[in-house]
């Protein structure tokens, strides 16, 4: 069995029969078996480690929407969750150890679920009607998030660990896909409450919310880079179809990056902010892709017939 193997099998299943094995071989064998297996379990260490600095997403490839993880050049594809619905929207924690995503796996709406980088220790944090696109903030203690708890959907927080839920927004229309500007201190998200969805940004307490773009169509799914100076997103503005978008964090210069006839959006930065990755079906279904931040040198990372999508880069 390969160690990519190994990290896709039950994490507690496989290190108990290791280790039940251990118990009478080591007494047999010695300090020499005992080093024998430190240095297997470090090297399944060092690999789970490695999925630091990667492409988390969401993928149909196997059946229903699952979260996988990837070398940033697309190689090495991790499975990460298991079920019978779907698993999607993965973020990463600022540390890089955790990923938070939204699934349906116990209600019939999505609810906010947080696991391990290597997909041990899976964990539901919300039980309200419909929660999703969770975003940390940069010193990993709480998560933003949408829900229609109250009848609409509105921009939360919560304490990293699912308690104290507070609202950030109130109004008769949706605000959703939350995220955290790279000092904390405020909040990027699409809003419909002005006749149709807009880039807004708030304070971190939900106070001064103002808008950032003004168009007749959809302004959505904002991305800061790392350094706060811009916000990556997608626009049907021209021609009627989505494409990535960058602009100042204060919605000025707002340059178009993509250009096609079908499907550019979701972008995702890198942590140097030298790359974005994104989601299109230029090629005929949902692949993963990234550029330059510029736009430049676009290339394709999956090759699947199934929906890939949802990107997020590692902290």
């Amino acid at each position: 069995m390969g160690l990519k193997e190994k990290i896709n099998e039950d994490k507690d299943s496989f290190f108990k029969r290791i280790t039940k094995s251990l118990a009478g071989k080591i007494t047999t064998y010695g300090l020499a078996f005992a080093l024998a297996f430190g240095s297997l379990s470090n090297a399944v260490a060092q690999e789970v480690k490695k999925v630091k600095d990667h492409i988390a997403f969401a993928s149909k490839r196997d059946g229903n929407e699952e979260i996988y993880v990837m070398n940033a050049d697309g190689s090495n594809v991790i499975r990460l969750t298991k079920n019978t619905v779907f698993d999607r929207n993965p973020a990463w924690s600022p540390d890089g150890k955790k990923i938070a995503f939204e699934s349906r796996r116990d209600e019939k709406y999505p609810e906010i679920y947080v696991m391990n980088a290597d997909g041990s220790g899976q964990a539901r944090l919300t039980k309200d009607e419909w929660n999703g696109s969770p975003a940390w903030s940069p010193d990993g203690t709480k998560i933003a998030f949408y829900s229609d708890r109250k009848g609409n959907d509105e921009i939360y927080t919560m304490n990293a660990d699912g308690s104290k839920p507070k609202r950030l927004t109130k109004n008769s229309e949706t605000d959703a896909n939350p995220a955290w500007s790279p000092d904390g201190s405020k909040i990027a998200y699409n809003s419909d409450r002005d006749g149709n969805d807009e880039i807004y940004v708030m304070n971190a307490d939900g106070k001064s919310q103002t808008r950032l773009t003004n168009n007749l169509v959809f302004d959505g799914h904002p991305a800061w880079s790392p350094d706060g100076k811009k916000i990556a997103f997608h626009s049907k503005r021209d021609g009627g179809r989505p494409e990535i978008y960058t602009m100042d964090a204060d919605g000025s210069a707002q340059t178009r990056l993509t250009n096609n006839l079908v499907f550019d959006g979701y972008p995702a930065w890198s942590l140097d902010g030298s790359k974005i990755a994104f989601v299109s079906n230029r090629d005929g279904n949902y692949e993963i892709y990234v550029m330059n931040a510029e736009g430049s040198g676009q290339t394709r990372l999956t090759y699947n017939p199934a929906w890939d999508g949802s990107p997020a880069w590692s902290k």
